[in-house]
C-alpha cells in the first residue's frame, strides 16, 4: 500500500514528508499553491523518487476548497483544466512526469457521488496528461465512470478519518470525523491491509481494498503519522536506505 500526502499547501513539514511517501498530491492554484510551490514540491519528488500527483481542486482559497460551492460541469472542465495545465509546465520545467491526479476537499467528495462533475473532472485531466491515473474513494461514481472512460483509477483510503456504514468519509462537519491517537490510525490501516476492511463509526464492518493511504501534509500530527505508517507499511530495509535520520 502507497502513502500519500497532499503538499504544497503552506504546510511546514514538506520537505520531512517527501521522502516518507511514494506519491505527492502537489496543489495547483485552486485552494492553494502557486507556480513556485509547484516547483519547489516537484524539485523535491525529483530528489526522492517520489511519484507526482496535480491536486486540484474548486478555486477557493478562503475556504480552502473544503466549501461546496455548486460549480457546473463546464466550469469544473475548465478550473481543472487551468489548475492542470500550469502543474503540467511546472512538471516539464523540472524534468518530472505526472503520475496521478487527485482531486481536493468539496470538489473531491463531489466527485464521488455526482456523474456529471465526474466527466467532467476525467475530460480536464485527459485533454492535459492523458497517462495519468485518478485518485478517489472506493465503489465511487469517479470511480465507475474512470472505468467507463479508460482511465486508471488509484484507490485511497483515509488513515486519519473514520468512515460511514455506507463507506463514505464521516463528514468533516461531524465531532468524530477525525481520529485523534495515532493507534487507532494505524490500527485502522492494518485493518485495511491485513483484513481486508475498515470498521465504520458506527461500529459496522466495511470491506474495503485499497491502492494507497493519505496522509494530510496539513495535519498537525502528519510527519509522526507518516514517519509510523512507513515503519509498518515498508519495514527497516526502505527506512535505513531511503530516509535522512538527521531529518526524516
Amino acid at each position: 500500500m502507497d502513502i500519500n500526502a497532499d503538499l504544497g499547501e503552506g504546510g511546514d513539514c514538506d520537505a520531512l514528508l517527501m521522502p516518507l511517501i511514494d506519491r505527492a498530491n502537489i496543489a495547483c492554484g485552486g485552494h492553494a499553491g502557486d507556480r513556485a510551490s509547484m516547483r519547489a514540491a516537484l524539485r523535491l519528488v525529483r530528489q526522492y523518487g517520489v511519484k507526482a500527483g496535480a491536486h486540484p481542486s474548486y478555486p477557493d482559497r478562503e475556504g480552502f476548497g473544503r466549501i461546496e460551492t455548486g460549480a457546473s460541469p463546464a466550469a469544473i472542465e475548465a478550473d481543472c483544466i487551468r489548475q492542470l495545465t500550469d502543474f503540467r509546465q511546472a512538471a516539464d520545467d523540472c524534468g518530472v512526469t505526472i503520475s496521478h491526479v487527485k482531486p481536493h476537499g468539496a470538489l473531491y467528495h463531489r466527485l464521488m457521488q455526482d456523474a456529471s462533475a465526474a466527466d467532467a473532472f476525467l475530460r480536464a485531466v485527459n485533454a492535459v496528461s492523458v497517462d495519468a491515473a485518478v485518485m478517489g474513494l472506493p465503489a465511487s461514481v469517479l470511480q465507475r465512470q474512470a472505468r467507463l472512460a479508460g482511465v486508471g483509477y488509484l484507490v485511497e483510503m483515509f488513515a486519519d478519518r473514520y468512515y460511514e456504514a455506507d463507506g463514505q468519509l464521516t463528514p468533516r462537519s461531524h465531532p468524530r470525523a477525525l481520529i485523534e491517537t495515532l493507534e487507532t490510525a494505524l490500527g485502522q490501516v492494518l485493518s485495511v491491509r491485513d483484513g481486508g476492511g475498515v470498521r465504520a463509526r458506527t461500529g459496522q464492518f466495511i470491506a474495503l481494498h485499497a491502492d494507497c493511504v493519505c496522509v494530510h501534509g496539513d495535519g498537525e500530527h502528519a510527519l509522526v503519522l507518516a514517519r509510523a505508517l512507513r515503519r509498518v507499511l515498508a519495514g527497516p530495509r526502505f527506512w535505513d536506505e531511503r530516509v535522512d535520520h538527521r531529518t526524516g
